[in-house]
């Protein structure tokens, strides 16, 4: 492992939060990285040198400051990784007086590169991930290069799969892993993968006796915690079981069913789907026209449109209606009265109460 420029500046720049002296990171090869002081950047420092080679602290009295080049009066520190050397510390001082900082700036010094490490990787495996879930909805036939990621990340491709997709919002680092956690405590095999800025994909490896309540609970858990982390709800859907060689028909399915969890807003599996299967198939001019012929001049009315949602909602009941909207049952009859006037339509004949039905469901789900 190497300490790169970039890295060693963030550590100098944290260090100046808690300490007023001069102090360097220099690379193995002798040459100043990164320094409090911005003229010694890119110069030679033979004691780092010298504690780089030899993996021992390195006292620089003034004396040395006449033999060594490039050096000032004070204390070099080895950085480890493991047992390699990756980088020397510097400090300027006295070195009885700077030893115990040395020892402690040091010490966070190889923490806090050991953690971006782990982060680098950790973010490296995601792109790996993401990259090989786009080649596996997209290739249709399997390249060697292909087969090999799949054992590089670990991925049985002999599994039946089924994908699952979740919306919410701009997700932060942390809550992706923490949704990560939560989620591969129950299914450890799984691929957690973030899709773009507001989604989330899981490729789930079917067990062979699959419980879906138990699938349900763990998107209710995500879908809950993604709630709870910022009060903003997280629509999921999930598509069918299928073959691995058939993820692309799974991933459609869920492409699907999060559809009608946007506006139902409770995660949906696909194969739940009856009228919403029919009605997600239409173009987006249809949907977008149908709405304007049924409802015509109510459209344009606010409270006219919210009385008809509601109804809809109540399932046609007047009494329920009335309530829910906080006004008195004769108040509501005159609003549908005048919804059938304007609309040419009636809520006492089924194919007019399904015409209603299914412009409402275009309209609300085009306007989300």
């Amino acid at each position: 492992m190497f300490l790169q420029p970039l890295l060693a500046k963030k550590i100098i720049a944290e260090v100046k939060k808690m300490y007023e002296r001069e102090v360097i990171i220099v690379n193995t090869d002798g040459l100043i990285m990164a320094s409090t002081n911005d003229e010694r950047v890119g110069r030679f420092h033979e004691g780092a040198l010298i504690c780089a080679k030899e993996k021992r602290n390195v006292i620089i009295t003034k004396e040395d400051e006449k033999k060594l080049k490039g050096v000032k009066a004070g204390l070099n520190l080895p950085v480890f990784s493991d047992r390699d050397v990756i980088a020397v510390f510097g400090l300027t001082g006295e070195p009885a007086e700077i030893q115990p900082y040395g020892e402690l700036l040091r010490k966070m010094t190889e923490l806090f590169i050991k953690e971006s490490w782990h982060l680098e990787q950790s973010q490296w495996r995601e792109r790996m991930l993401e990259s090989f879930m786009i080649d596996w909805l997209q290739l249709k036939e399997w390249s060697p290069g292909f087969l090999e990621k799949a054992l590089l990340l670990g991925i049985d491709l002999a599994s039946p799969r089924q994908m699952i997709l979740i919306q919410g919002y701009e997700w932060s680092r942390y809550e992706i892993e923490q949704m990560t956690h939560i989620w591969k405590s129950a299914y450890p095999s799984d691929l957690f993968i973030r899709w773009g800025n507001e989604r989330i994909l899981i490729n789930h490896e079917v067990p062979k006796h699959e419980q879906r309540d138990r699938l349900l609970r763990q998107i209710l858990l995500i879908c809950s915690f993604a709630h709870t982390a910022n009060s903003r709800y997280a629509a999921a859907g999930a598509g069918r079981a299928v073959a691995s060689s058939s993820l692309t028909d799974s991933y459609e399915q869920a492409e699907k069913a999060l559809a009608v969890s946007l506006k139902r807003k409770t995660p949906i599996f696909e194969e739940d789907l009856k009228l919403d299967m029919c009605l997600t198939e239409i173009s987006p001019g249809t949907r977008n026209e149908f709405p304007q012929r049924v409802f015509r001049e109510a459209l344009q009315r606010l409270e006219l449109m919210n009385t008809i949602r509601t109804f809809f909602h109540h399932d046609l009941s007047l009494k329920q209606t009335a309530e829910d909207m906080h006004i008195h049952i004769n108040t509501l009859r005159y609003r549908l009265s005048k919804a059938e006037q304007l609309t040419g339509l009636r809520f006492d004949r089924t194919e007019d109460i399904v015409t209603m039905y299914v412009a409402l469901y275009f309209l609300d789900q085009d306007t989300k």
